[in-house]
């Protein structure tokens, strides 16, 4: 019976595929089956353990990033964040494309999410590079890129589902994040940079206006401070600095941006409440679309990581790094062979998905061959992270087609120049761990 199962179960599971079913369809149909052919027959037990592996309170940040990322992005955080690249890289050859490099950089040490950053930033730097004359390629190709760093700089909501699914240090994860996130864009804004280079500059630095761009996006600065700083210097967890995010970016919302504290210092109590109104109205709309996107997310994390015990219990990763051991032989070849693996996968999964899937079995092939473990979530992340650019599912094309009104073609043939840029980072990141591990060991 179990040998047919065997056989049976990924022709089911292929013909699911084919047929455009659900993530949450295909993992709960596999877990089922695994649970039933191999773990006895005891069905219940994927209820007991989608409860005890759900039972995490590092879970809540998940959507806690996801809503403080909507606030900044629709609230007047990106906005002022923006304000601020472009003055300071007016007089650059190419400025423009490079503040909004810069932007998505910072945006996305907030944000932690790849599609926010993309929104927040390109809804406002695309019609202004458009109108200054960038091609339209470049411009929508280079903005997609940037979004991606929103899943590699910390935080990042997809490092967090890796260390639930690993139990590697989420703090750690962060950390690793930054070197690479960092030399991803400063890859991206040196290949803008010569691509611009002929461009007329957009004259020299005004005192005045940085100092003016800087005064009004202060406290959007200090916010990923705030938020990095209170994790690495143990003031609070990554599930506590989640909380801390939602509620930086509604006191920055309400008091230091749109007049709300001139307002209350002022006594014209009258102008605050309207702040307020208008900041409670923005709160219940991304609230709302937080919770539309973790209607989807956590049943999907609740049955993966329901297989995962099951693998485990089963011995499965054990069995699988033993007969792969036999064939391969040499650490390189294995960053290979899993890098081009990924990559395959990266072109049909979202990032999170492909995590809930690969953790229970990848982590410890890689740590047989001796790759640390938080070095491997990196080269897994950044990996996921040029799946948001590949055809036929990467995320932020989706996105961006629909954000930007272009055609899908156009945006593929913007995003390839990245791609080749990332594929290059990715391998400097996959052999020399010291760029992810250098601030923690």
């Amino acid at each position: 019976m179990t040998a047919v199962a065997g056989v049976a179960l990924p022709i089911v599971l292929v013909g699911l595929l084919f047929l455009r079913q659900n993530i949450v369809v295909l993992l709960g149909v596999g877990t089922f089956a695994a649970y039933y052919f191999w773990g006895g027959g005891e069905i219940m037990n994927v209820v007991y353990d989608m409860w005890d592996a759900s039972n995490r309170e590092v879970l809540l940040s998940v959507p806690l990033y996801i809503l403080a990322g909507s606030i900044m992005s629709q609230g007047s955080i990106a906005e002022r964040l923006i304000n601020l690249m472009k003055a300071l890289m007016k007089p650059i050859p190419g400025g423009l494309a490079l503040s909004s490099l810069m932007a998505c950089g910072i945006f996305a040490a907030i944000s932690g999410s790849s599609i926010v950053t993309l929104l927040a930033v390109g809804s406002i730097m695309y019609p202004a590079l458009i109108k200054a004359g960038y091609d339209r390629k470049f411009a929508i190709g280079m903005l997609c890129a940037g979004g991606t760093l929103g899943i590699i700089i910390p935080p990042s909501i997809p490092l967090i589902l890796y260390g639930i699914m690993t139990q590697a240090s989420i703090a750690d994860l962060f950390v690793a994040g930054i070197g690479p996130g960092l030399t991803l864009l400063g890859a991206f804004m040196l290949y803008s940079l010569m691509l611009n280079w002929q461009r007329d500059r957009g004259g020299w630095w005004s005192l005045r206006e940085i100092w003016g761009a800087l005064k009004e996006s202060v406290w959007s600065l200090l916010t990923p401070f705030v938020i990095l700083g209170g994790i690495y210097s143990g003031y609070f967890t990554p599930t506590e600095s989640a909380a801390v995010a939602v509620l930086t970016a509604i006191l920055v919302e309400i008091l230091a941006h749109k007049h709300g504290f001139m307002h209350l210092v002022r006594g014209n109590l009258g102008e605050f409440g309207h702040t307020c109104n208008d900041m409670g109205k923005l709160i219940w709309r991304v609230v709302g679309e937080t919770s539309t996107m973790m209607g989807s997310l956590f049943p999907i994390l609740a049955v993966a990581l329901s297989l995962n015990v099951f693998m485990t219990y089963q011995q499965i990763p054990n069995q699988i790094v033993e007969w792969l051991t036999g064939y391969i032989d040499s650490k390189v070849m294995f960053l290979i062979l899993v890098n081009l693996l990924l990559l395959v996968v990266g072109c049909f999964l979202d990032s999170g998905s492909a995590i809930l899937i690969l953790s229970p079995l990848l982590p410890p092939m890689a740590q047989t061959y001796g790759i640390d473990l938080v070095h491997f979530g990196i080269i897994m992340n950044v990996n996921l992270e040029i799946g948001y650019l590949t055809p036929p599912m990467g995320i932020n094309l989706i996105v961006a087609m629909g954000a930007f009104k272009e055609e899908f073609l156009t945006i593929v043939k913007g995003v390839l120049p990245f791609i080749f840029i990332m594929l290059a980072v990715l391998w400097v990141i996959s052999i020399y761990p010291p760029l992810s591990l250098f601030m923690i060991k």
